[in-house]
């Protein structure tokens, strides 16, 4: 399994999201400390759940490294996040 299905499998487990939108990005960083090869290691992420409501975003953040430490340690090297509420996405 592709390690970005697996992470959407988490994040849709533990989130329960209203929106995912995960991008792999490594073609962007090929040749750069960090990048592999096969790709899938540079990734992009929006995430938009009510779980975020009244939390700060540094501990939003937390969140997701928590659900993804996994994928972390093993094969992603950089990963953007926007983590945000339904109401914060809507008023963009």
């Amino acid at each position: 399994m592709s390690v970005a299905k697996v992470m959407k499998e988490k994040l849709e487990r533990e989130f329960s999201p209203c929106i995912l939108k995960l991008e792999d990005e490594s073609y962007r960083h090929a040749g750069h400390a960090g990048a592999n090869p096969e790709g899938e290691s540079h990734f992009q992420l929006l995430i938009v759940s009510d779980k975020f409501d009244g939390v700060s975003r540094v501990q939003r953040q937390r969140m997701v490294y928590d659900v993804l430490a996994v994928e972390m340690k093993e094969r992603v090297h950089a990963l953007v996040l926007k983590t945000l509420t339904q109401k914060e996405y809507d008023a963009r």
